[in-house]
């Protein structure tokens, strides 16, 4: 073995091109393998690092209901209240524990330094329950969560406390300013923990009996109808999930009876929905909550599909030059033959130098996967933050380690298949003819498969470009250029509730005066940013029926707002600066909302309408006013009823996103508005400062990123193939040299010899071609979920592919068919 290895290592080292360019290749294909799979199974396959995570589960229910909702991720279903919470907690006899939790963000201020932090506001026992220990102080107790704002308390995430507290010991009992309130730093979490929404690195931990000065503007912590909030468990380990599920609906149901009573006017139907018809639903919660992972479930799968698609490319392009490479050994394998040597040896001499290859290029692709596997996270992470760890485990290595031995094991057994059938004679004589037959046609469809792979490739780029430009060039109902987006909330700056409003004002007022501004606007549910904030309403002259689905996205708006986004007024009129507090409750709706429960703008003006449902609701909010459709959530998603309401008559006004308009390049307009902000007050922060093209590429991010890596693996692919079809070529042209000099001596042209070099490879090509095309028609059907407005048969796309495989074969076939043509008849006939 180590005789053949020192023998392998001379024989790469006397063809450096060679060696090189396959480890290149491998590198390529196995590093891009290596970096996807390794967001692949951070996002998809790790569980949390938490104590025996197969024991938790996460709560959902099945059933009606309603009131507000407010989710970050999942479904609606996902969410409960916080009374709901406690009683499930203290009342179930299935769980070792309960823990609660959600996502936020808040203002804080540490040494006179203001930022904003995202944050994670928690049961007591989150920590208890999860088996998370801490790295310096204490954790959250349940004690802590007990009295409302009684325990102003926070524990640190580890990466924060390394960077922004330096890893000190001291910064534990130290004072943390959150929205402008003193709570104290008890403790530090784990190294390696950030929660248990995957993907989410919230900055601090902080009791849920803190919500009111965590999360201002809803005191909902008694509310049953607001739900919010998580619930994960943990079984206990004698209870099986079937039995916890069912012991779990029992007391859903009961404790859905009793508030069922406290809710007037209610339909038989949704009576039977809510308590009869409703259940809780236990799902495997080892991985984690993660909506991030939700969203990039199908990405990934289809980026690991076709990176394994590059993977096999790579195995071909290796096969093909090795099949050429092979050849020109013939004769030194017939020597050995010759003298004695038997077909197992050299059949592991063949394997040997194949896995030597796969080993080096492999490492290679091992070094440079966590560099590019950053870059990717990076693009998935809107924070800036990591939220997963680019860092080799035990199962990267793993999967590295054998696609390299797979794919090494594959291109080495077509090269030791032809050597263990030599013709010694043919062999020994170096004559051409021995290169021909079974050896050329393995290598000529070596190549074909090649063809075909980067044209499913090449077809797949081709689509995701396609969908990303359409998602971008649609009409959004707004105009998006020479927009700022901002958001600032006064309470995270420390101001009380009663202040919002009128600090918003001013805000706005001095937005609208700066240099080149034309006009700002703010809302409370900022557009494109998946946010989603609904409510049930009741409209005067629309009797709803039983259990249909009258929620509508309700924003709170200032004036400016429209004009700031270009959305145009159609009928009735805008939001005013005189509809305040005081004044009669008014509200615009877009043109969605009033043909569906009005038949047309012109006939919604005037009803009157209600936040919530029953008899007893007070229809105290006229419509004046009707504006265009604008994409609200997302700009895949369609357009949904929306109800405007004033900010200003907003009795929970906190949070605001102003969009401002400019007229010189929004980008230059930033730092205006950060020095404003900062000499109105220097506790303002404003959060997330962007334009609205980028709010939109932030948007499509998902799509974005895929476009990006098909076209990368598509390029890839294309220069693989183009270095395999020029080797094969140039190898097969060398050894018809005399062919070529006879046809010459006969009379034939250049051209013809050119042409029949060529003609050679357009066969080929055509056979891949002729494959490729349907399979990747009929493979382009599993993506119709991530195209948009593209169908899988698209004859652009597919022109477009065979264009630039044309223009890839005849470019590698080139400088071959030149030699070709360059040959002198008498040498070549004087070659054997």
């Amino acid at each position: 073995m180590m005789q053949d290895l020192r023998y392998a290592l001379r024989q790469l080292k006397k063809a450096p091109a060679f060696t090189l360019t396959a480890i290149l290749t491998l590198a390529l294909g196995i590093g891009a393998n290596t970096a996807i799979f390794t967001v692949f199974n951070q996002v998809l396959l790790r569980m949390l690092p938490v104590q025996r995570p197969e024991e938790l589960v996460r709560l959902s229910f099945i059933g009606s209901d309603r009131g507000h909702i407010s989710v970050f991720g999942g479904t609606d279903k996902d969410f409960f209240s916080y009374p709901m919470y406690r009683d499930l907690r203290d009342k179930n006899t299935v769980f070792g524990g309960l823990l609660a939790n959600d996502e936020t963000q808040v203002g804080a201020v540490w040494k006179n330094q203001p930022e904003l932090l995202s944050a994670e506001i928690v049961s007591g026992n989150y920590f208890d329950v999860l088996g998370v220990k801490s790295a310096a102080g204490r954790l959250l107790v349940p004690s802590d969560d007990v009295v409302k704002e009684g325990s102003p308390v926070v524990v640190l995430s580890y990466d924060y406390w390394k960077t922004r507290f330096n890893s000190s010991s001291d910064a534990v009992n130290q004072t943390l300013l959150i929205n402008g309130h003193p709570f104290t730093i008890v403790g530090v979490a784990a190294a390696g923990f950030s929660s248990a929404i995957n993907g989410y690195t919230p900055k601090i931990f902080v009791p849920m009996t803190m919500k009111p000065q965590v999360m201002p503007g809803r005191d909902d912590l008694e509310d049953h109808r607001s739900r919010w909030l998580n619930i994960v468990g943990r079984l206990k380990p004698e209870v099986s999930a079937t039995t916890a599920a069912a012991a779990m609906t029992t007391l859903w149901r009961s404790l859905r009876t009793e508030e069922l009573n406290t809710m007037p006017t209610i339909s038989a139907q949704f009576r039977e929905h809510f308590v009869a018809k409703s259940s809780i639903v236990l799902t495997d919660d080892a991985k984690g909550f993660s909506p991030l992972r939700d969203s990039l479930r199908t990405p990934l799968m289809i980026l690991m599909v076709m990176v394994l698609l590059l993977a096999a490319m790579t195995c071909v392009n290796l096969t093909s030059l090795l099949l050429v490479r092979a050849s020109a050994r013939e004769r030194e394998f017939a020597v050995r033959y010759a003298l004695g040597a038997a077909r197992g040896r050299i059949l592991r001499q063949m394997l040997i130098e194949g896995l030597l290859l796969g080993t080096l290029g492999g490492a290679l692709g091992l070094a440079l996967a966590p560099t590019a596997a950053a870059m990717l996270v990076r693009r998935i992470s809107e924070s800036g933050d990591l939220p997963f760890s680019v860092a080799p485990t035990g199962t990267v290595f793993g999967f590295n380690l054998a696609l390299s031995v797979g794919i090494s094991l594959l291109f080495s057994m077509a090269p030791a298949w032809q050597m263990m059938r030599p013709g010694l004679n043919e062999s020994l004589r170096q004559q051409s003819a021995s290169t021909l037959g079974a050896a050329q046609r393995f290598r000529r469809t070596a190549i074909a498969i090649q063809i075909g792979l980067s044209v499913l490739l090449l077809s797949g780029a081709g689509l995701f470009v396609r969908t990303l430009h359409n998602l971008k060039a649609q009409d959004m109902g707004m105009t998006t250029d020479h927009l700022v987006e901002l958001g600032i909330s006064p309470t995270m700056a420390g101001y009380a509730q009663k202040d919002a409003i009128p600090l918003q004002d001013r805000i706005r007022a001095v937005l609208r005066g700066l240099p080149g501004v034309q006009v700002a606007g703010g809302t409370s549910d900022p557009v494109l940013a998946d946010d989603d904030t609904q409510s049930n309403i009741t409209i005067e002259g629309y009797a709803a029926k039983a259990d249909e689905d009258v929620d509508v996205e309700t924003p709170w708006i200032t004036p400016g707002y429209f004009a700031a986004l270009g959305i145009p007024l159609i009928a009735g009129r805008d939001l005013a600066e005189a509809d305040t507090t005081g004044a009669p409750r008014v509200a615009v709706v877009n043109q969605s909302f009033a043909v569906k429960y009005f038949g047309s703008p012109q006939k919604a003006l005037g009803h009157s309408i209600a936040q919530g449902a029953g008899d007893k609701v007070k229809l105290d909010t006229q419509i004046v006013g009707v504006v265009g459709d604008a994409k609200q959530h997302g700009v895949r998603e369609g357009v949904v009823r929306t109800l405007y309401r004033p900010f200003a008559q907003n009795l929970g006004a906190n949070n605001l996103v102003f969009y401002v308009r400019t007229e010189q390049a929004p980008e230059a307009a930033e730092n205006t508005i950060r020095t404003a902000l900062h000499g109105l007050d220097p506790k303002l922060v404003a959060d997330s400062m962007k334009t609205m093209d980028e709010q939109i590429d932030a948007n499509v991010s998902n799509e974005r990123m895929i476009a990006l890596l098909a076209v990368s693996f598509a390029l890839v692919a294309l220069l693989t193939t183009a270095v395999g079809l020029y080797g094969v070529l140039a190898y097969a042209t060398a050894q018809r040299t005399r062919e070529i000099g006879i046809r010459m001596a006969l009379g034939a042209q250049r051209i013809a010899v050119v042409q029949l070099v060529l003609m050679d490879m357009v066969k080929i090509a055509a056979v891949g071609l002729t494959v490729a095309l349907p399979v990747s028609v009929a493979l382009s059907r599993f993506l119709r979920s991530q195209l948009f407005e593209v169908q899988p048969l698209d004859p652009g796309t597919l022109i477009a592919c065979i264009a630039v495989t044309a223009i890839m074969v005849i470019v590698a076939a080139a400088l071959p068919a030149q030699r070709a043509a360059s040959v002198e008849p008498t040498q070549a006939l004087r070659m054997e």
